[in-house]
Protein backbone atom coordinates (compact mmCIF):
# COMPACT_ATOMS: atom_id res chain seq x y z
CA UNK A 1 0.00 0.00 0.00
CA UNK A 2 2.80 2.34 0.86
CA UNK A 3 4.50 1.59 -2.47
CA UNK A 4 1.28 2.41 -4.35
CA UNK A 5 0.89 5.71 -2.50
CA UNK A 6 4.49 6.66 -3.15
CA UNK A 7 4.13 5.79 -6.82
CA UNK A 8 0.98 7.90 -7.07
CA UNK A 9 2.74 10.79 -5.39
CA UNK A 10 5.70 10.48 -7.72
CA UNK A 11 3.37 10.38 -10.73
CA UNK A 12 1.53 13.46 -9.49
CA UNK A 13 4.83 15.27 -8.91
CA UNK A 14 6.12 14.29 -12.34
CA UNK A 15 2.89 15.49 -13.93
CA UNK A 16 3.02 18.84 -12.15
CA UNK A 17 6.65 19.28 -13.18
CA UNK A 18 5.93 18.51 -16.85
CA UNK A 19 2.85 20.69 -17.22
CA UNK A 20 3.19 24.26 -18.41
CA UNK A 21 1.82 26.85 -16.01
CA UNK A 22 -0.47 29.42 -17.66
CA UNK A 23 -1.83 32.46 -15.83
CA UNK A 24 -5.00 34.17 -17.03
CA UNK A 25 -5.76 37.66 -15.69
CA UNK A 26 -9.11 39.40 -16.25
CA UNK A 27 -9.86 42.99 -15.30
CA UNK A 28 -13.57 41.98 -15.04
CA UNK A 29 -15.22 45.36 -15.54
CA UNK A 30 -17.66 43.47 -17.75
CA UNK A 31 -18.62 39.80 -17.69
CA UNK A 32 -17.17 39.37 -21.19
CA UNK A 33 -13.64 40.03 -19.93
CA UNK A 34 -13.98 37.10 -17.54
CA UNK A 35 -15.80 34.58 -19.67
CA UNK A 36 -13.66 34.97 -22.79
CA UNK A 37 -10.57 33.97 -20.82
CA UNK A 38 -12.56 31.30 -18.98
CA UNK A 39 -13.54 29.71 -22.32
CA UNK A 40 -9.96 29.62 -23.56
CA UNK A 41 -8.63 28.37 -20.23
CA UNK A 42 -11.33 25.73 -19.91
CA UNK A 43 -10.50 24.19 -23.27
CA UNK A 44 -6.86 23.47 -22.37
CA UNK A 45 -5.68 19.92 -21.78
CA UNK A 46 -5.21 19.58 -17.98
CA UNK A 47 -2.55 16.90 -18.55
CA UNK A 48 -0.46 19.44 -20.46
CA UNK A 49 -1.29 22.75 -18.74
CA UNK A 50 -1.65 23.92 -15.15
CA UNK A 51 -4.19 26.75 -15.29
CA UNK A 52 -4.27 29.66 -12.87
CA UNK A 53 -6.99 32.32 -13.13
CA UNK A 54 -6.85 35.76 -11.52
CA UNK A 55 -9.85 38.07 -11.41
CA UNK A 56 -11.78 40.40 -9.16
CA UNK A 57 -14.59 37.86 -8.79
CA UNK A 58 -15.52 34.43 -10.09
CA UNK A 59 -19.17 34.26 -11.16
CA UNK A 60 -20.71 30.90 -10.28
CA UNK A 61 -22.31 30.70 -13.73
CA UNK A 62 -18.90 30.75 -15.38
CA UNK A 63 -16.71 28.86 -12.90
CA UNK A 64 -18.99 26.18 -11.41
CA UNK A 65 -17.47 23.38 -13.51
CA UNK A 66 -13.81 24.45 -13.46
CA UNK A 67 -10.79 23.26 -11.48
CA UNK A 68 -8.63 26.33 -12.01
CA UNK A 69 -6.39 27.63 -9.27
CA UNK A 70 -8.03 30.98 -8.50
CA UNK A 71 -6.37 34.18 -7.32
CA UNK A 72 -8.12 37.33 -6.15
CA UNK A 73 -7.10 40.38 -8.14
CA UNK A 74 -7.60 44.04 -7.34
CA UNK A 75 -9.84 45.43 -10.08
CA UNK A 76 -12.05 48.43 -10.74
CA UNK A 77 -15.56 48.42 -9.36
CA UNK A 78 -17.84 47.81 -12.38
CA UNK A 79 -20.28 50.57 -11.37
CA UNK A 80 -17.47 53.08 -10.94
CA UNK A 81 -16.05 52.04 -14.30
CA UNK A 82 -19.45 52.41 -15.97
CA UNK A 83 -19.84 55.90 -14.48
CA UNK A 84 -16.39 56.89 -15.74
CA UNK A 85 -17.18 55.66 -19.25
CA UNK A 86 -20.51 57.51 -19.24
CA UNK A 87 -18.78 60.71 -18.13
CA UNK A 88 -15.95 60.36 -20.66
CA UNK A 89 -13.32 60.06 -17.91
CA UNK A 90 -10.25 57.84 -17.73
CA UNK A 91 -10.71 54.56 -15.89
CA UNK A 92 -7.30 54.74 -14.19
CA UNK A 93 -4.78 57.29 -13.06
CA UNK A 94 -1.06 56.54 -12.94
CA UNK A 95 -1.10 55.84 -9.17
CA UNK A 96 -3.76 53.16 -9.60
CA UNK A 97 -1.91 51.60 -12.51
CA UNK A 98 1.35 51.55 -10.55
CA UNK A 99 -0.45 49.62 -7.79
CA UNK A 100 -1.75 47.26 -10.47
CA UNK A 101 1.76 46.70 -11.82
CA UNK A 102 3.12 45.87 -8.36
CA UNK A 103 0.22 43.49 -7.68
CA UNK A 104 0.73 41.84 -11.08
CA UNK A 105 4.44 41.43 -10.41
CA UNK A 106 3.80 39.87 -7.01
CA UNK A 107 1.47 37.27 -8.53
CA UNK A 108 3.73 36.56 -11.50
CA UNK A 109 6.80 36.16 -9.29
CA UNK A 110 4.93 33.79 -6.94
CA UNK A 111 3.53 31.61 -9.73
CA UNK A 112 6.31 31.93 -12.33
CA UNK A 113 4.04 31.11 -15.29
CA UNK A 114 5.31 30.20 -18.74
CA UNK A 115 2.80 32.61 -20.29
CA UNK A 116 0.40 35.19 -18.89
CA UNK A 117 -2.80 35.98 -20.82
CA UNK A 118 -4.84 39.09 -20.07
CA UNK A 119 -8.12 40.68 -21.08
CA UNK A 120 -8.23 44.47 -20.59
CA UNK A 121 -5.65 44.36 -17.80
CA UNK A 122 -3.87 47.52 -18.95
CA UNK A 123 -0.99 47.08 -16.51
CA UNK A 124 -0.18 43.56 -17.64
CA UNK A 125 2.06 44.12 -20.63
CA UNK A 126 4.22 46.39 -18.46
CA UNK A 127 4.27 43.92 -15.56
CA UNK A 128 5.12 40.97 -17.80
CA UNK A 129 7.88 42.93 -19.53
CA UNK A 130 9.42 43.76 -16.15
CA UNK A 131 9.14 40.11 -15.09
CA UNK A 132 10.52 38.79 -18.38
CA UNK A 133 7.41 36.68 -19.08
CA UNK A 134 5.67 36.15 -22.42
CA UNK A 135 2.47 38.21 -22.35
CA UNK A 136 -0.55 37.71 -24.60
CA UNK A 137 -3.45 40.15 -24.59
CA UNK A 138 -6.95 39.42 -25.83
CA UNK A 139 -8.44 42.44 -27.60
CA UNK A 140 -10.92 42.86 -30.43
CA UNK A 141 -9.34 43.62 -33.79
CA UNK A 142 -11.34 46.80 -34.34
CA UNK A 143 -9.07 48.36 -31.67
CA UNK A 144 -5.91 47.37 -33.53
CA UNK A 145 -3.56 50.05 -34.91
CA UNK A 146 -3.56 47.83 -38.02
CA UNK A 147 -7.37 47.81 -38.39
CA UNK A 148 -8.34 48.59 -41.96
CA UNK A 149 -11.06 50.97 -40.78
CA UNK A 150 -9.47 53.56 -38.49
CA UNK A 151 -12.49 55.85 -38.25
CA UNK A 152 -14.20 55.97 -34.87
CA UNK A 153 -17.95 56.42 -34.26
CA UNK A 154 -19.19 58.92 -31.69
CA UNK A 155 -20.06 57.11 -28.44
CA UNK A 156 -22.35 58.38 -25.71
CA UNK A 157 -20.61 61.38 -24.13
CA UNK A 158 -21.79 64.36 -22.05
CA UNK A 159 -20.59 66.74 -24.77
CA UNK A 160 -23.46 65.61 -27.01
CA UNK A 161 -25.95 67.27 -24.67
CA UNK A 162 -24.02 70.54 -25.10
CA UNK A 163 -23.21 70.49 -28.81
CA UNK A 164 -25.91 68.21 -30.16
CA UNK A 165 -25.47 65.24 -32.50
CA UNK A 166 -24.56 67.21 -35.64
CA UNK A 167 -21.80 69.37 -34.16
CA UNK A 168 -20.39 66.50 -32.11
CA UNK A 169 -20.18 64.35 -35.24
CA UNK A 170 -18.35 67.21 -36.94
CA UNK A 171 -15.75 67.93 -34.27
CA UNK A 172 -15.27 64.48 -32.72
CA UNK A 173 -12.71 63.27 -35.32
CA UNK A 174 -10.57 66.37 -34.71
CA UNK A 175 -10.54 65.80 -30.94
CA UNK A 176 -9.96 62.05 -31.14
CA UNK A 177 -6.13 61.92 -31.43
CA UNK A 178 -5.70 64.05 -28.32
CA UNK A 179 -8.39 62.07 -26.49
CA UNK A 180 -6.68 58.76 -27.28
CA UNK A 181 -3.36 60.15 -26.07
CA UNK A 182 -5.08 61.35 -22.88
CA UNK A 183 -6.45 57.89 -22.13
CA UNK A 184 -3.09 56.24 -22.84
CA UNK A 185 -1.06 58.73 -20.77
CA UNK A 186 -1.27 56.93 -17.37
CA UNK A 187 0.12 53.71 -18.89
CA UNK A 188 3.00 55.55 -20.52
CA UNK A 189 3.73 57.47 -17.31
CA UNK A 190 3.90 54.27 -15.26
CA UNK A 191 6.22 52.68 -17.81
CA UNK A 192 8.59 55.67 -17.50
CA UNK A 193 8.60 55.25 -13.71
CA UNK A 194 9.72 51.65 -14.14
CA UNK A 195 12.37 52.57 -16.72
CA UNK A 196 10.49 51.33 -19.79
CA UNK A 197 9.83 53.10 -23.05
CA UNK A 198 6.32 54.55 -23.55
CA UNK A 199 4.05 52.62 -25.88
CA UNK A 200 2.06 55.27 -27.74
CA UNK A 201 -1.59 56.17 -28.08
CA UNK A 202 -4.66 54.19 -26.99
CA UNK A 203 -4.70 51.65 -29.83
CA UNK A 204 -1.05 50.84 -29.19
CA UNK A 205 -1.60 50.57 -25.43
CA UNK A 206 -4.57 48.23 -25.78
CA UNK A 207 -2.76 45.84 -28.12
CA UNK A 208 0.78 46.01 -26.70
CA UNK A 209 2.10 42.54 -25.79
CA UNK A 210 4.48 39.82 -26.84
CA UNK A 211 1.50 38.35 -28.71
CA UNK A 212 -1.79 40.06 -29.52
CA UNK A 213 -4.76 37.68 -29.78
CA UNK A 214 -7.91 38.78 -31.61
CA UNK A 215 -11.21 37.06 -30.66
CA UNK A 216 -12.64 37.92 -34.08
CA UNK A 217 -12.91 36.62 -37.63
CA UNK A 218 -10.55 38.45 -40.02
CA UNK A 219 -13.28 38.77 -42.63
CA UNK A 220 -15.39 40.78 -40.19
CA UNK A 221 -12.61 42.92 -38.71
CA UNK A 222 -9.79 42.95 -41.29
CA UNK A 223 -6.26 44.17 -40.59
CA UNK A 224 -3.66 45.53 -42.97
CA UNK A 225 0.08 44.79 -42.68
CA UNK A 226 -0.17 43.40 -39.13
CA UNK A 227 3.01 41.72 -37.82
CA UNK A 228 3.11 37.95 -37.27
CA UNK A 229 2.66 38.25 -33.51
CA UNK A 230 -0.89 39.52 -34.11
CA UNK A 231 -3.03 36.38 -34.27
CA UNK A 232 -6.72 35.86 -35.08
CA UNK A 233 -8.31 33.21 -32.87
CA UNK A 234 -11.88 33.55 -34.09
CA UNK A 235 -14.91 34.50 -31.96
CA UNK A 236 -14.69 33.28 -28.36
CA UNK A 237 -18.25 32.22 -27.54
CA UNK A 238 -19.71 31.55 -24.11
CA UNK A 239 -23.15 30.75 -22.72
CA UNK A 240 -24.10 29.81 -19.15
CA UNK A 241 -24.80 26.13 -18.59
CA UNK A 242 -28.49 26.61 -17.85
CA UNK A 243 -31.66 24.83 -18.99
CA UNK A 244 -33.92 26.57 -21.46
CA UNK A 245 -36.71 28.48 -19.70
CA UNK A 246 -40.22 27.20 -20.24
CA UNK A 247 -41.69 29.33 -23.01
CA UNK A 248 -45.49 29.27 -22.90
CA UNK A 249 -46.73 31.96 -25.23
CA UNK A 250 -50.35 32.33 -26.31
CA UNK A 251 -49.28 32.34 -29.98
CA UNK A 252 -46.55 29.72 -30.12
CA UNK A 253 -45.87 29.97 -33.86
CA UNK A 254 -44.73 33.60 -33.93
CA UNK A 255 -41.10 34.59 -34.66
CA UNK A 256 -38.90 34.61 -31.55
CA UNK A 257 -36.78 37.63 -30.56
CA UNK A 258 -34.01 37.26 -27.98
CA UNK A 259 -33.00 40.40 -26.06
CA UNK A 260 -30.01 40.95 -23.81
CA UNK A 261 -28.13 44.17 -23.09
CA UNK A 262 -25.47 42.24 -21.18
CA UNK A 263 -23.52 43.67 -18.28
CA UNK A 264 -22.66 46.99 -19.95
CA UNK A 265 -25.57 48.04 -22.19
CA UNK A 266 -27.84 51.03 -21.51
CA UNK A 267 -30.25 49.29 -19.18
CA UNK A 268 -32.42 52.43 -19.01
CA UNK A 269 -33.68 51.73 -22.55
CA UNK A 270 -35.03 48.29 -21.70
CA UNK A 271 -38.54 49.55 -20.86
CA UNK A 272 -38.79 51.09 -24.35
CA UNK A 273 -37.60 47.81 -25.85
CA UNK A 274 -40.19 45.79 -23.95
CA UNK A 275 -43.02 48.15 -24.92
CA UNK A 276 -42.00 47.91 -28.58
CA UNK A 277 -41.91 44.12 -28.38
CA UNK A 278 -45.38 44.08 -26.85
CA UNK A 279 -46.84 45.83 -29.90
CA UNK A 280 -45.52 43.35 -32.47
CA UNK A 281 -46.67 39.95 -33.68
CA UNK A 282 -43.67 38.19 -32.15
CA UNK A 283 -42.65 36.36 -28.98
CA UNK A 284 -39.63 37.53 -27.02
CA UNK A 285 -37.27 36.40 -24.27
CA UNK A 286 -35.44 39.13 -22.34
CA UNK A 287 -32.34 38.29 -20.27
CA UNK A 288 -31.57 41.05 -17.76
CA UNK A 289 -28.24 39.74 -16.34
CA UNK A 290 -29.83 40.48 -12.96
CA UNK A 291 -29.50 44.23 -13.52
CA UNK A 292 -33.16 45.33 -13.51
CA UNK A 293 -36.71 44.21 -12.78
CA UNK A 294 -38.97 44.70 -15.79
CA UNK A 295 -42.37 46.19 -14.99
CA UNK A 296 -45.63 45.88 -16.95
CA UNK A 297 -44.62 42.81 -18.88
CA UNK A 298 -46.62 42.18 -22.09
CA UNK A 299 -48.08 38.69 -22.53
CA UNK A 300 -45.74 37.92 -25.46
CA UNK A 301 -42.55 38.69 -23.50
CA UNK A 302 -40.81 36.38 -21.01
CA UNK A 303 -38.03 37.58 -18.69
CA UNK A 304 -35.17 35.79 -16.92
CA UNK A 305 -31.91 36.91 -15.31
CA UNK A 306 -29.75 34.54 -17.36
CA UNK A 307 -30.52 32.12 -20.18
CA UNK A 308 -28.51 29.79 -22.45
CA UNK A 309 -27.82 32.50 -25.00
CA UNK A 310 -26.49 30.21 -27.71
CA UNK A 311 -29.71 28.16 -27.69
CA UNK A 312 -31.91 31.27 -27.67
CA UNK A 313 -29.88 32.77 -30.54
CA UNK A 314 -30.32 29.53 -32.49
CA UNK A 315 -34.09 29.62 -32.08
CA UNK A 316 -34.49 33.36 -32.57
CA UNK A 317 -35.17 35.26 -35.77
CA UNK A 318 -33.47 38.38 -34.35
CA UNK A 319 -31.16 39.00 -31.39
CA UNK A 320 -31.28 42.48 -29.82
CA UNK A 321 -27.97 43.33 -28.13
CA UNK A 322 -25.97 46.23 -26.72
CA UNK A 323 -24.09 46.26 -30.02
CA UNK A 324 -20.99 44.58 -28.57
CA UNK A 325 -19.10 41.62 -29.93
CA UNK A 326 -19.97 39.08 -27.21
CA UNK A 327 -23.66 38.53 -27.94
CA UNK A 328 -23.36 39.87 -31.47
CA UNK A 329 -20.89 37.15 -32.43
CA UNK A 330 -22.98 34.57 -30.56
CA UNK A 331 -25.98 35.49 -32.70
CA UNK A 332 -24.02 35.50 -35.95
CA UNK A 333 -22.50 32.11 -35.11
CA UNK A 334 -26.07 30.79 -35.26
CA UNK A 335 -26.80 32.69 -38.48
CA UNK A 336 -29.18 35.08 -36.70
CA UNK A 337 -29.62 38.77 -37.53
CA UNK A 338 -28.36 41.27 -34.92
CA UNK A 339 -30.10 44.49 -33.87
CA UNK A 340 -27.52 46.49 -31.92
CA UNK A 341 -28.22 49.33 -29.47
CA UNK A 342 -24.68 50.60 -28.78
CA UNK A 343 -23.70 53.26 -26.27
CA UNK A 344 -19.99 52.95 -25.40
CA UNK A 345 -17.17 53.07 -27.94
CA UNK A 346 -16.39 49.35 -27.89
CA UNK A 347 -20.03 48.57 -28.64
CA UNK A 348 -20.14 51.09 -31.48
CA UNK A 349 -16.99 49.62 -33.06
CA UNK A 350 -18.35 46.06 -32.87
CA UNK A 351 -21.77 47.11 -34.11
CA UNK A 352 -20.23 48.93 -37.06
CA UNK A 353 -18.27 45.82 -38.06
CA UNK A 354 -21.43 43.70 -37.91
CA UNK A 355 -23.59 46.15 -39.87
CA UNK A 356 -20.85 46.78 -42.45
CA UNK A 357 -20.77 43.03 -43.10
CA UNK A 358 -24.54 43.08 -43.62
CA UNK A 359 -25.39 40.92 -40.61
CA UNK A 360 -27.30 43.45 -38.59
CA UNK A 361 -28.88 46.85 -38.00
CA UNK A 362 -27.86 49.56 -35.54
CA UNK A 363 -29.95 52.05 -33.56
CA UNK A 364 -28.05 54.32 -31.18
CA UNK A 365 -29.18 53.73 -27.61
CA UNK A 366 -29.08 57.45 -26.87
CA UNK A 367 -31.55 58.29 -29.67
CA UNK A 368 -33.72 55.20 -29.25
CA UNK A 369 -37.47 55.67 -29.54
CA UNK A 370 -40.16 53.04 -29.55
CA UNK A 371 -40.98 53.95 -33.15
CA UNK A 372 -37.36 53.65 -34.30
CA UNK A 373 -36.91 50.31 -32.57
CA UNK A 374 -40.15 48.95 -34.03
CA UNK A 375 -39.10 49.95 -37.53
CA UNK A 376 -35.61 48.46 -37.15
CA UNK A 377 -36.96 45.23 -35.70
CA UNK A 378 -39.55 44.85 -38.46
CA UNK A 379 -36.77 45.31 -41.02
CA UNK A 380 -34.65 42.65 -39.32
CA UNK A 381 -37.57 40.23 -39.36
CA UNK A 382 -38.46 40.63 -43.03
CA UNK A 383 -35.18 41.49 -44.79
CA UNK A 384 -33.97 38.31 -46.52
CA UNK A 385 -30.62 39.91 -47.41
CA UNK A 386 -29.87 40.54 -43.74
CA UNK A 387 -30.71 36.94 -42.92
CA UNK A 388 -28.55 35.61 -45.77
CA UNK A 389 -25.60 37.76 -44.69
CA UNK A 390 -25.93 36.64 -41.06
CA UNK A 391 -25.94 33.01 -42.18
CA UNK A 392 -22.94 33.59 -44.43
CA UNK A 393 -21.02 35.18 -41.54
CA UNK A 394 -22.02 32.28 -39.30
CA UNK A 395 -20.60 29.78 -41.79
CA UNK A 396 -17.35 31.75 -41.93
CA UNK A 397 -17.09 31.53 -38.14
CA UNK A 398 -17.00 27.74 -38.47
CA UNK A 399 -13.55 28.10 -40.03
CA UNK A 400 -12.14 29.56 -36.80
CA UNK A 401 -12.34 27.36 -33.69
CA UNK A 402 -10.96 29.84 -31.18
CA UNK A 403 -10.21 27.28 -28.45
CA UNK A 404 -8.35 24.97 -30.83
CA UNK A 405 -6.45 27.86 -32.39
CA UNK A 406 -5.52 29.16 -28.95
CA UNK A 407 -4.17 25.79 -27.82
CA UNK A 408 -2.26 25.40 -31.10
CA UNK A 409 -0.70 28.81 -30.56
CA UNK A 410 0.14 27.88 -26.96
CA UNK A 411 1.81 24.64 -28.02
CA UNK A 412 3.84 26.45 -30.65
CA UNK A 413 4.86 29.10 -28.12
CA UNK A 414 5.72 27.13 -25.00
CA UNK A 415 5.28 23.47 -25.91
Amino acid sequence: MRFELTTAQEHSHALSMSRKRILFMAESITLAQIVRLRVLAGALDPMRYEVHFASGHFPQLAFSDTQFERHELTVLDPKRAANAVAAGRRLYDSKALERYVRADLDLIERLRPEIVVGDFRLSLSTSAELAGVHCAVLINAYWSPFARDQTVPVPDHPVISLLGERLTERYFPKALPRAFEHFAAPVNEVRRRFGLEPIGSLRQVLTHATTTLYPDHPGLTPLDAAPTNHVFLGPVLWAPNLPMPELRFEHAGRPLVYVTLGSSGRIDVLDKVVRALGGLQINAVVATAGRISVRSLPSNVAVADFVPGNELARRASVVITNGGSTTGYQALAEGTVVLGLPSNLDQFLASRAITAAGGGVEVKARTLTQTALTGALERCLRDTELRAAAQRIGHSFDEYDSSARFENWLQATCG
